[in-house]
């Protein structure tokens, strides 16, 4: 089995290209949606949660108290210390899901993050694929895909300016994405038939 990085910023294209792979055999692993279920799932997580941030930050019913841990880790500087306590997780959740899928003979696992490389290459991957598009495509994209502001969109963009850039050396395969959807659908096709050769 091939494992498989998948990279990009906001309106590169990544979530597109991820699904396309998947309808044709990948097991596709979205690392944000991986850790906002283990935050509510993963017993040792939970506790770090707690003892780290307060019993805030889950809600009488047990579910993620969203706008508490927001306010608590970006508002009030304490990023890291919930990546400390989260990306553990996600990485024991990437193996066991890696052992699962090696076990079914699927032919190639793909862990899409867009943080994927920010401290470096994951030794586990045997492929990175990034996927860029020019700046005006990514805001117009997003725009009309999540109907944001303007404001809002550049904000996220430069929150992720300068990490995609210093990827070259660690990605080994670039998808252009300034095109048309079906342009994208024949590049992440011509990719598939590689990473299965």
């Amino acid at each position: 089995m091939k494992l498989v990085g998948l990279t990009g910023g906001i309106g590169s294209g990544k979530t597109t290209v991820a699904k396309i792979w998947a309808d044709l055999g990948a097991f596709v692993m979205d690392a944000d949606q991986t850790a906002k279920t283990l935050m509510t799932t993963d017993p040792e997580l939970i506790a770090g949660l707690k003892a780290a941030f307060g019993e805030a930050v889950y809600t009488s019913d047990g579910s993620l108290n969203r706008p508490y841990l927001a306010q608590e880790a970006f508002e009030k500087g304490r990023v890291e210390e919930l990546n400390r306590l989260v990306h553990p997780a996600v990485y024991r959740e990437t193996d066991r899901l890696i052992g699962v899928q090696r076990e079914k003979g699927t032919p190639v696992f793909v862990k899409e993050a867009a943080l994927l490389l920010k401290h470096g290459r994951p030794a586990m991957l045997d492929v990175v694929v990034l996927c860029e598009a020019g700046e005006a495509v990514r805001k117009a994209r997003v725009q009309a895909r999540d109907g944001h502001n303007e404001a809002h969109i550049s904000q996220r963009m430069a929150q992720q300016k300068g990490l995609f850039e210093a990827l070259d050396p660690q990605r080994d395969i670039i998808i252009e994405n300034n095109g048309t959807r079906e342009e994208l659908h024949q590049k992440a096709r011509a990719v598939w038939a590689e990473l299965i050769s």
